[in-house]
């Protein structure tokens, strides 16, 4: 028994269609579904290319003479039944370290941003979830902690009427009560071990202020209101100088501020979908062209799956003969 040469590389492939069935997707399915189609899908596409890169460079690894010496088999046996060369193996291992290297930061960087969101969150004066901050340039943001807060600015408050604060609160309330920061963590880890997999959090990154603009509709009963809410903060921000901030920055927590207008994309699609019909809470599309994106996505996760746990079968009957 050999290590089937191609099973590892479809793992390192099957990203691609998803990549390329994110946006369909964040656009065709109700955003509650996406956000948590799109998510795991990326953490798994992630955990399973990774696991391909580790096969391939384990492949190269048992050739050693030391490797057979330390693990008890015959290095005759794995050379002459392993057909993965080093010219594979190597770069297999560099890119496996590249890939452990990128999120291990990236999670490390995240955890110490919910630290100190969570340490801002405590000491923001008052016990109520809202916090006014006294400052002329618009913003509003969800900081996660014990409690979570919504941050509001006095900016913010001025360029809005008492309808659109109403949508706004519910929106960033939204976003806290759906631990959104959790889900744009996780698809950025995932595209962090798999920059294949970037389009899959930006992907995300739509949805979850979709899933947070239905929640505001919802409570508001007036989707009109909530999305003329959303353009006229998005105008407030865009003309004013946009100030890093740290904690919040680093969670990727996506407020009314991070979807600028310069990028001309996430804004108008987001008011045209609150002026549009509300989308069914299905996790399945109906049986249209809007099927095709979630076939695609749901085959290249479970084909992975099938050719990484039979590329790590054969190589774990590869080593048990070579030990016998």
């Amino acid at each position: 028994m050999t290590v089937l040469h191609l099973l590892p590389y479809f793992p390192l492939l099957l990203p691609v269609p998803a990549a390329l069935a994110a946006r369909p997707l964040a656009r065709r399915l109700e955003p509650r579904a996406a956000t948590w189609l799109l998510t795991t899908a990326a953490l798994a596409l992630a955990a399973l290319s990774t696991a391909a890169l580790g096969i391939l460079a384990g492949a190269g690894l048992i050739r050693l003479s030391l490797a057979a010496w330390a693990g008890h088999w015959s290095a005759a046996t794995v050379r002459a039944g392993d057909p993965v060369t080093w010219v594979e193996a190597a770069p297999a291992a560099l890119l496996l370290c590249a890939a452990a290297y990128a999120a291990g930061r990236l999670l490390w960087r995240r955890v110490r941003a919910l630290i100190a969101a969570g340490t801002q969150a405590a000491c923001l004066p008052g016990i109520d979830q809202l916090v006014i901050v006294d400052d002329p340039a618009p913003d509003a943001y969800a900081l996660p902690g014990l409690p979570g807060r919504i941050v509001v600015s006095t900016g913010m408050l001025n360029a809005l009427d008492h309808a659109d604060r109403d949508a706004m609160l519910a929106h960033e309330r939204a976003h806290l009560d759906g631990h959104h920061y959790a889900f744009l963590a996780a698809a950025h880890l995932a595209a962090a071990a798999n920059p294949i997999l970037r389009p899959l959090a930006t992907a995300v990154a739509y949805t979850i202020e979709r899933w947070a603009d239905e929640n505001a509709a919802h409570a508001c009963g007036d989707r009109r209101q909530v999305a003329r809410a959303v353009g006229k903060a998005a105008l407030a921000t865009r003309r004013s100088p946009d100030r890093r901030r740290l904690p919040v920055a680093a969670l990727g927590l996506l407020g009314l501020r991070r979807d600028p207008l310069h990028r001309a994309g996430p804004v108008p699609r987001r008011v045209a979908a609150l002026l549009a019909p509300p989308l069914p809470r299905r996790f399945v599309p109906p049986l249209d062209w809007s099927l095709v994106p979630f076939a695609a996505t749901t085959c290249a996760v479970a084909a992975s799956g099938l050719c990484a746990f039979a590329a790590a079968h054969d190589f774990h009957l590869l080593l048990k003969i070579a030990g016998a």
